[in-house]
């Protein structure tokens, strides 16, 4: 374990053993909050490291049909707003 010291700003600086172990990087955004008294610091996770993450998903979505009805709905009876087709 290491003590540091909180500057009259606020601020603390993190050990490099800690950087280290928790692989940040200058600049990189932490989530801090307080469990049982102790504040915990996680470090926020870059979206675009998440990519292909779970190997053999398929991202083949099909997109919606286009037309005025198709299954699943269909476009509101004709009115004022609505003109006939």
């Amino acid at each position: 374990m290491t003590t540091v010291s909180v500057s009259p700003k606020f601020q603390v600086v993190i050990p490099k053993d800690v950087r280290r172990a928790l692989n940040l990087k200058a600049g990189q955004r932490v989530d801090i909050r307080v469990v049982g008294g102790q504040a915990v610091l996680e470090p926020q996770v870059d979206i675009r490291s998440l990519r292909g993450f779970l190997p053999g998903l398929s991202t083949d979505v099909p997109n919606d049909p286009e037309g005025a009805c198709w299954p699943g709905g269909c476009d509101p009876a004709p009115g004022p707003f609505w003109p006939a087709p």
